[in-house]
């Protein structure tokens, strides 16, 4: 089973994370959740595990390259984790495969669901109130 992470795309979401978190993210209004080829318990690591992390990889492609190459054919435009190794690993293989933070952001799944409430929030005070008519 992979580690935990979350993609966005607008506003739908990429999980790495499992179904119980897909079933709670999804549920928030505006967000639709769609998951990458592997996932659940055929999911994959993001390359961090068994020391990978410190490692130099000269045979074949890089894990962490090949699952952030998975994560972006989604057409996410976030990627959601929610551990600080698959934030390294995700980010680095994301950064390089050329995609800079304007196009995905790559960021623990608390950031992100924080951005969003505090997006609802700014868009609440924005919209005319209409309680008084």
């Amino acid at each position: 089973m992979g580690c935990p992470g979350l993609d966005k795309l607008e506003n739908k979401y990429v999980l790495m994370l499992g179904r119980e978190y897909a079933f709670r993210i999804g549920s928030i209004g505006g967000v639709e959740v769609v998951e990458a080829g592997r996932n659940g318990t055929k999911g994959m690591c993001c390359g961090a595990g068994g020391a990978r992390m410190w490692m130099e990889e000269h045979t074949g492609k890089q894990v962490n390259v090949e699952r952030s190459q998975e994560l972006l054919a989604t057409g996410a435009t976030r990627i959601a984790t929610a551990c600080p190794f698959c934030y390294i690993m995700i980010d680095d293989g994301v950064k390089g495969e050329g995609v800079d933070e304007e196009q995905v952001k790559v960021g623990d799944i608390a950031l992100h669901m924080l951005e969003a409430i505090e997006e609802g929030e700014a868009n609440a005070l924005r919209a005319p109130d209409t309680s008084m008519s």
